[in-house]
């Protein structure tokens, strides 16, 4: 990669799709390579942002309406890409980040029924001349990925008589899950350049090679390099 600029991949796919151990697997074999890596993840990533998260996950702004949720993001976005990813780019670092602007598309835009252009003006402003170079799309049938996050969830600890709760997102109607999937993939032929579709139901190690082979030809490359101008 050139001096000061790095690589900027995201991760996305519905829930339980494996995206963060993923992430983990990666950034480990990058880092082994001598390259330095930034994992990070939506909503959340900067102070600001994970301040938001709570608000977003925990249901508290669902009363609002999925339009005063889709402001919440794009600001906690917007903190995360000015403080976080943005500096980080800049110093070359290669920065793997657990959802980002497509995650908003598809929750907020096709499953919140809100207008495209309301959504692609906030995606503007939120990631202000900020994109990936590459996003990996975990595919996996919704039924599968919600048995996961279940499962997840009764093996976690939780404070004495009481049980680890699903977010916001995770107690939805597996139709919206699978709706969901669905727009993922629609995204993905439409933006073929950029988004590649992995099949998260293999095994872990045969999808790290996968994604290690889609990310390993953009090192030296920089991936044509992640605009980190301010949009004018």
């Amino acid at each position: 990669m050139s001096v000061g600029k790095g690589l900027f991949v995201t991760f996305e796919g519905g829930e339980g799709a494996g995206k963060s151990t993923q992430i983990r697997l990666l950034a480990d074999s990058l880092r082994d390579r001598g390259l330095t890596v930034l994992t990070t993840r939506e909503p959340g990533g900067s102070p600001g942002a994970e301040a938001v998260r709570h608000v977003l996950l925990s249901g508290a702004a669902q009363e609002f309406g999925v339009r005063m949720e889709a402001i919440l993001f794009a600001a906690a976005r917007s903190d995360h890409v000015e403080e976080v990813i943005r500096p980080a780019l800049l110093n070359g670092t290669v920065v793997l980040c657990d959802r980002f602007m497509d995650s908003s598309r598809v929750y907020q835009g096709v499953t919140g029924n809100l207008e495209p252009s309301f959504i692609e003006a906030l995606e503007r402003v939120a990631v202000n001349g900020v994109t990936p170079n590459c996003t990996i799309i975990f595919d996996l049938p919704a039924a599968v990925g919600l048995e996961r996050v279940r499962r997840r969830a009764a093996m976690a600890e939780a404070p004495a008589g009481e049980e680890v709760e699903l977010d916001r997102f995770e107690k939805e109607e597996l139709e919206t899950h699978e709706k969901r999937r669905e727009a993922f993939r629609a995204i993905a032929r439409a933006d073929p350049r950029r988004c590649h579709v992995v099949d998260a139901a293999a095994s872990a190690s045969d999808i790290a090679a996968a994604v290690l082979a889609i990310v390993e030809p953009l090192l030296s490359t920089g991936g044509d390099g992640p605009e980190t101008e301010a949009a004018q």
